[in-house]
């Protein structure tokens, strides 16, 4: 190794406590604090088990070795407040570059905090990308803290006793999923730890808090006060001595205590100073109500908190409120105070979290805590997820998210958390101008419509299309059972055209209203008036009571025929008696019950409510029948989910990573701004992940064309050749008349290409020569990589048909068996692949390979930023790609499993 490695740069991430945590390298100006790390900050005991001695000169030395940068060489420093509280680094062994020498240090008051483990993560990390594949070190024997630390990081560990000492060694996979996991439990438990100041505060300060009623510093406490905060309560307002009955502080250093939690009702102006001064005092959370604040006050703010170890709700938000009794917090400032219960609540827009408050609360559904996010500069749905994972309180989520800072880590925990309770939202910005009002509103990049999609259906969250039918749902989620995964419903209807339209609806959304078998159809004729329907819908005419409506829902929801009940009632004027009502016979009747069990009651004014039923439980009452469908499809889509097994990524063999990435490094060297692969590199690179690909020749001329297609025919392809002309930045070859079919005799051929020279002149770089593939059917598939969200796979119909028929679906990487599985069968036309109207069956193996080698290669080589294989031929004897177009950029790789908080203030 010749040159110094590229410097990463500084991370913050969480200690196990929940302190935050600076991860930089070393470098020569901080050999003092390298210094007093090792002689002052760490005991004679602790560098004896450093150093092996005890040495005078040891610290004067690790100083020197840590700071001078060097080849093969890196350290870093972990800095909690500008104090450097440990160091790690590595060392290329000379003789063997893929293996490195590793040691660590961590003060003696910051031991068992995590230090050692989390700087251990980012250093390996880096050795990684210097090609680093085992690491090494020599230990004492009774270092049991240091063996513990290899013990918990989540990789195999190789010990070796050796006269006291042990050498350790430890082989690197990046794709470990045993240390993923490990890794993310971490984070995990540190996150948590992190949100209890936030969360769970025993004291409060409002700072800001104004002498004028209405204001918002002023409302916020009075709401907190009312609220019953368990509390201390204190107002910070260096111009009143009482402000709404509370005593008021001039400043955060007159409290008689430190607060766990500040809520800034200050002007955006004074937010960054603020925010130091909560630092200085202690203060570990704040909530920031402000908004419109400068970029360089926003970056003051984040710096602030990140240096002071302050979690941040907001800016720009409308609080906070904990319902637990032993808190009591409603430090928000919306008309509408959250009821106590179990649904957690978190969203970006203070308008959507007003509305969806206010309509939880006139159903009935209580929040554990909800969040305003606002512009999301720390606190994020993902911490949520993993709060609400752990705090025993609550069984739904409710998000409405208009960025994401790591999908990747956000959809592992949703994977995750989703396998416990539903999370539901909304999935805002599918338009381009509500992509547009999302970045305006969040100062983040709006999220692509295709890449959140895919993120919501991988991780298994409900997305619905607005708050109505987010309620909706949650309404049935939250009360009733799920369905079997096949989800057969039946309706039951006082009103024969009312039934109809329910079983429309159903329909729509893709439930089955199967025929009852003929026994179940006897029993309910036997239980209905006469003239009833037994069929499917089932018509028990305007007449029927409470007793026979309940008799016939009890034979429905015990027979195995079908695994929800959808009731639809009108209001008639048959029974005059509140007690022959048919409602009577939900009321009355069990609410529990095997199968889901939802109703309609037309005429009634709100969207939807909870009917109480006798034994405590609740039944969703829908004033249409649309909505009631969509949320017995919503919950058929969650059964669905919990009864596929967690995906795991498929293995892909026979695939050359270190070529693919030397391919990379020589284009990008010679093309610095990257851009698109001639044909011929196209071709080397897809065939490093085994990417079936024609038979191609490229050709520089008319000659070169000529010889290849002689080529052609000597190899025993059939007369008939495909010629495509070529030149960097093509789009559609076809579109542009790139695309010669015909005979490839010399004069065909050279008349061809003389044609190509005509009509493209200096663009043209020359051409490629492929036999006619075999007809089959079409497919397109590819590659993105989101700026936001890391590789996107994208698969559908292809061909010169792509755009006209959209039949395309996408899933980010990497993917898992069951993304190949649902990928391959969802789409519109996928009739077609299995064989439609007699046509011959596609390779569905093959193309599921296909799929997963693109699903390696857009992770293992992060510098490819598109990829278009399209057409595919299939057939039922495997593929054939016959194009191909590939797009490098530089970029450096990005781990989304690394812990690390959210680098910047915008978004």
């Amino acid at each position: 190794m010749s040159t110094v490695q590229p410097l990463p740069p500084t991370v913050e991430a969480l200690l196990s406590d929940g302190t935050t945590a600076a991860i930089r390298p070393l470098r020569p100006a901080d050999r003092e604090a390298a210094y007093d790390l090792h002689a002052v900050r760490m005991s004679e005991k602790s560098r004896r088990q450093r150093f092996f001695a005890a040495s005078r000169l040891a610290p004067k030395l690790a100083a020197d070795r840590l700071c001078a940068p060097r080849p093969g060489f890196m350290a870093l420093g972990a800095w909690v407040d500008r104090e450097l509280v440990g160091a790690a680094d590595y060392e290329i062994v000379r003789e063997r570059p893929d293996a490195a020498e590793i040691a660590l240090a961590v003060a003696d008051r910051w031991q068992h905090h995590g230090v050692a483990t989390l700087l251990l993560e980012h250093l390996l990390h880096a050795a990684r990308e210097q090609g680093v594949r085992t690491i090494e070190a020599d230990t004492l024997a009774g270092n049991r803290a240091v063996h513990q630390v290899f013990t918990d990081l989540g990789l195999r560990v190789h010990r070796h006793l050796d006269h006291g000492e042990i050498r350790v060694r430890v082989p690197l996979d990046e794709k470990d999923e045993h240390y993923r996991s490990a890794v993310e439990e971490r984070g995990r438990s540190a996150d948590v730890a992190s949100l209890v100041p936030l969360l769970r505060p025993r004291s409060v300060a409002v700072v800001g808090a104004s002498r004028r009623p209405g204001s918002v510093g002023r409302t916020v406490l009075e709401k907190i006060r009312q609220g019953g905060f368990r509390g201390e309560l204190w107002a910070v307002n260096p111009h009143a001595e009482r402000i709404a009955d509370e005593r008021t502080y001039p400043a955060l250093s007159a409290l008689p205590g430190t607060p766990d939690l500040a809520v800034l009702a200050v002007p955006s102006g004074a937010v960054a100073n603020t925010a130091e001064e909560c630092g200085q005092a202690g203060v570990r959370a704040l909530v920031v109500l402000a908004s419109g604040l400068s970029g360089a006050d926003a970056s003051q703010l984040l710096h602030a908190c990140r240096r002071h170890s302050i979690r941040l709700v907001g800016p720009n938000c409308l609080g906070i409120a904990v319902t637990d009794d032993t808190v009591r917090l409603d430090a928000e400032f919306g008309a509408a105070r959250p009821l106590p219960g179990s649904a957690g609540v978190a969203v970006q827009s203070g308008g959507v979290g007003i509305a969806l408050l206010e309509r939880l609360n006139w159903l009935g559904i209580g929040v554990s805590d909800f969040v305003s996010l606002g512009d999301k500069y720390d606190v994020s749905g993902n911490d949520l997820l993993q709060w609400w994972e752990s705090d025993g309180r609550t069984d739904l989520a409710l998000l409405h998210l208009e960025s994401f800072g790591n999908p990747r880590a956000f959809s592992r925990t949703a994977r995750r958390v989703t396998r416990r309770f539903p999370i539901l939202t909304v999935d805002a910005g599918r338009s381009a101008a509500g992509r547009r009002g999302a970045a305006a509103h969040t100062a983040a990049a709006a999220t692509p419509t295709v890449t959140r999609q895919a993120l919501f259906r991988q991780a298994g969250i409900t997305a619905t299309h607005s708050i109505g039918e987010l309620v909706e749902a949650a309404a049935l989620l939250h009360a009733q059972p799920l369905p079997a995964a096949r989800s057969a419903v039946a309706v039951i209807s006082n009103a024969a055209g009312v039934g109809i339209l329910a079983a429309d609806a159903c329909v729509d959304f893709g439930l089955v209203l199967p025929e009852l078998p003929a026994h179940l159809a006897l029993e309910l004729t036997g239980v209905l008036p006469s003239g009833a329907s037994a069929a499917n819908p089932v018509d028990t005419g305007a007449a029927v009571g409470p007793a026979e409506l309940r008799s016939c829902l009890d034979l429905l929801t015990r027979s195995r025929a079908v695994e929800a009940v959808l009731v639809c009632l009108v209001p008639t004027a048959l029974t005059t008696d509140p007690e022959q009502d048919p409602l009577r016979a939900l009321l009355d009747g069990p609410g529990r019950r095997r199968i889901p069990v939802a109703a309609v009651l037309l005429g009634q004014e709100v969207p939807v409510r909870y009917l109480d039923c006798a034994d405590g439980a609740r039944i969703p009452v829908y004033s249409d029948p649309q909505a009631a469908a969509r949320a017995l499809a919503h919950a058929r889509d969650r059964a669905r989910r919990l009864a596929e097994p967690p995906g795991a990524e498929p293995a892909v063999h026979d695939c050359d990573q270190q070529a693919a990435e030397d391919l990379a490094a020589r284009f990008l060297d010679t093309h610095p701004d990257g851009g698109w692969l001639d044909p011929a590199l196209t071709e080397d690179l897809l065939r490093c992940y085994g990417l079936p690909l024609t038979t191609s020749v490229w050709a520089p001329d008319e000659h070169g064309t000529v010889l290849a297609a002689r080529s052609m025919r000597q190899l025993g392809h059939e007369d008939r050749i495909a010629l495509k002309a070529y030149w960097p930045g093509q789009v559609h070859k076809s579109d542009a008349g790139a695309v010669y079919l015909g005979p490839g005799d010399d004069t065909s051929v050279r008349t061809a290409y003389q044609d190509f020279e005509n009509r493209f002149g200096e663009r043209l770089a020359g051409a490629v020569v492929q036999p006619l593939a075999a007809p089959g059917t079409e497919l397109f598939a590819g590659i993105v990589q989101d700026q936001v969200f890391g590789p996107l796979i994208a698969f559908g119909m292809g061909g010169t048909t792509i755009d006209l028929l959209d039949d395309r679906t996408a899933r980010l990487t990497p993917l898992t068996e069951n993304d190949l599985h649902t990928m391959t069968t969802e789409l519109r036309c996928a009739p077609v692949l299995f064989g439609y109207h007699g046509r011959a069956a596609a390779d569905l193996m093959a193309v599921q390979d296909l799929l997963a080698r693109l699903s390696r290669l857009a992770d293992d080589l992060p510098q490819l930023a598109e990829a278009d294989l399209n057409p595919i031929i299939a057939t039922p004897d495997g593929l054939l790609c016959v194009d191909a177009r590939v797009r490098l950029e530089p970029r450096h790789p990005f781990d989304p499993y690394l812990r690390r908080l959210r680098r910047s203030a915008a978004g």
